[in-house]
């Protein structure tokens, strides 16, 4: 499979510069970032939260957990995770656990963590569990617009 067809469209229309890579199919970004021999903490994983049928992603580094505690202080409100069958619904063009950590490509508002935000180079999934999507780092948070961020990871 190529990368999803939402991610795709909306790389191009940005006409950001970006480019595939390919690597034997795995369960995990973490694995993926190894399979690809890319450095964990330039792997941006997603988590997908909700909040009385609000979305958002965060991204966060392969290399860190979300710690839902910082988040709701961060946030000034809880918010839970997303269930499959709502991320089925909001990446209709992606393998169960492998969403892009891009949501402004799927009209999804973003937050993103720290560690991720002075990055040179970011790698996110493909939409499946065979491709990343390699971009600068400033063209990544260029397609974030204008993103929430803060502290609300820990390493792993």
């Amino acid at each position: 499979m190529a990368i999803a067809t939402t991610l795709k469209a909306f790389l191009d229309e940005h006409g950001v510069q970006y480019e595939v890579v390919r690597h034997p199919t795995t369960p995990s970004a973490n694995r993926s970032a190894e399979a690809a021999h890319v450095p964990g903490d330039r792997f941006a994983k997603a988590v997908v939260l909700q909040n009385r049928g609000r979305y958002m992603l965060a991204a966060l580094p392969a290399t860190r957990r979300l710690q839902l505690g910082r988040l709701h202080h961060e946030l000034g409100e809880h918010v839970g995770l997303a269930t499959e069958d709502e991320m089925r619904g909001l990446f209709p063009d992606c393998e169960r656990g492998a969403v892009p950590a891009l949501g402004t490509a799927y009209g999804i508002d973003m937050l993103l963590d720290d560690s991720l935000a002075e990055q040179d180079e970011i790698f996110i999934e493909g939409g499946d569990h065979q491709s990343l999507v390699h971009l600068s780092g400033e063209a990544f948070r260029s397609l974030l617009g204008d993103v929430r961020h803060g502290d609300f990871s820990t390493h792993v």
